[in-house]
């Protein structure tokens, strides 16, 4: 079936939004007169969300005292301050700008909160041009369950073999293959380095948003 419509994860997909998450994590060390870390220890543990980065940032375990104070004050930062750095990935303006170029339908289909997902959207002049924007307020069940991706196909009234998901992360690919859609795992985002997109059973697999480019000419010819 011939390709209508790209779907995106946004962080570590769409997004490099991890330059926030760590500016947070950093400015809540140095206030407390605590050192810096490794950035990319923030990064490794971007995908599991609030609890693993303050987990990775304090070296704390999600059970200890005064840890859930660490995540609220972390997202009410993160909520003052979610685009600041946070940008296209290289390649994406380009990938997105040739999909618009070949009359296809692109949107967001997140597991961030829509409290956090628009504003960013909005900032980054990319909610006009989205068709859609999917977040954990609109359904039950989050990624890896596939009712976010067939959510986003009812609402654009397209059958799920006609749709590309592409993800960073397992339970976008786990996602996508359950709600019928084809999926592509990127290599550049937000990957554990105990984690390879090879194993996640996607249909594609790319080091680049620039790499999508031919997996889209083939699913406009059909091939």
């Amino acid at each position: 079936m011939r390709l209508r419509a790209v779907l995106f994860d946004m962080d570590g997909t769409l997004l490099d939004t991890a330059p926030d998450f760590i500016a947070i994590c950093q400015a809540m060390l140095t206030e407390r007169g605590l050192p810096a870390i490794d950035a990319q220890k923030i990064r490794d543990v971007v995908s599991g969300g609030a609890k693993a980065m303050v987990s990775a940032t304090f070296n704390l375990d999600p059970d200890a005292e005064g840890f859930e104070a660490l995540r609220l004050e972390f997202l009410e930062r993160y909520q003052q301050g979610c685009a600041v750095h946070s940008k296209l990935y290289d390649g994406m303006a380009q990938l997105l700008a040739d999909i618009e170029k070949g009359n296809l339908i692109w949107g967001v289909v997140t597991n961030k909160p829509v409290r956090f997902a628009e504003p960013i959207m909005q900032q980054l002049g990319l909610s006009e041009r989205s068709a859609l924007l999917i977040c954990p307020d609109h359904v039950k069940n989050s990624k890896p369950d596939p009712e976010p991706l067939i959510l986003a196909c009812k609402t654009l009234n397209l059958d799920p073999a006609s749709v590309l998901f592409v993800g960073d992360d397992l339970r976008d690919i786990e996602s996508g293959r359950d709600a019928g859609t084809r999926t592509a795992a990127v290599r550049y985002g937000y990957i554990h380095p105990d984690d390879n997109p090879n194993n996640w059973g996607a249909d594609v697999v790319v080091d680049h948003p620039l790499e999508l480019r031919k997996v889209l000419d083939n699913a406009l010819c059909g091939c």
